[in-house]
């Protein structure tokens, strides 16, 4: 049982961490919950929640399997780019038409909220070898093995982790759209100029090899910043 708890947040923790830096899919739920209320944040978060953990689930049970599909890490990588560039001007658009106020692309008229998180997560592959780096580590140190218990718990974790680490982004939102709720303009340039920022960012890796690709084939560059000090907060058996 001990075992399962320390699994369980291992998994928790690695991803509420991971759900924090800003990137595609939080800074998208932020806006939406901006511009369409926390409930449609709430559903895109799940969208893109669920994808992840059948990502997470392809990682256990198929490693091999993953690092062998370089051709389609590739193609996301131009399908995540072109989305991010669009989500950025279409930020840009919202910020210069303040009467719309909202981003085009993440609206509810364009796809209903969880298809299209499940869609933008789909496509994003930069969780896959982030979760590839982990799951490897885990399964070196033996805390994590190849048992469905053991899956089941950890992607449940996973979940949790997620989803806190997007409400922190969600309920963030809210809070500086009612600080400046007469000039959410603001907000939208902010947002599209972080959209922005992350397109180049993936332009570089792309183009300095950086990407999903290089990440799979050298999975402990995912992990090494945080290892140390998540192994220590979840080493429950130590502090026995």
């Amino acid at each position: 049982m001990g075992s399962l708890r320390k699994i369980f947040f291992t998994g928790m923790l690695v991803s509420f961490l991971g759900s924090l830096p800003l990137g595609t899919l939080n800074v998208a739920a932020m806006q939406i919950s901006v511009s369409d209320g926390i409930v449609a944040a709430m559903l895109f978060s799940a969208g893109s929640l669920l994808a992840e953990i059948i990502y997470v689930r392809l990682s256990l049970v198929a490693m091999d399997w993953i690092r062998k599909q370089e051709k389609i890490f590739r193609i996301l990588e131009w399908v995540t780019l072109v989305i991010v560039v669009a989500l950025a001007l279409s930020s840009f658009y919202a910020a210069l038409h303040p009467k719309t106020s909202k981003n085009v692309i993440l609206s509810n008229n364009t796809l209903p909220h969880f298809v299209l998180g499940l869609t933008m997560s789909a496509v994003n592959p930069v969780q896959i070898p982030f979760w590839f780096g982990w799951s490897t580590v885990l399964f070196t140190k033996k805390i994590l093995l190849p048992r469905k218990d053991h899956y089941n718990v950890y992607i449940i974790g996973i979940g949790l982790g997620t989803f806190f680490g997007n409400c922190v982004f969600i309920f963030g939102g809210q809070l500086i759209a009612n600080r400046i709720s007469h000039n959410q303009n603001i907000l939208n340039w902010v947002i599209g100029g972080i959209f922005a920022i992350t397109a180049v960012i993936q332009v570089w890796r792309m183009f300095k090899k950086k990407d999903a690709v290089h990440r799979l084939e050298h999975p402990e560059e995912e992990t090494h910043p945080l290892e140390e000090k998540i192994m220590h907060i979840t080493d429950t058996d130590k502090n026995k």
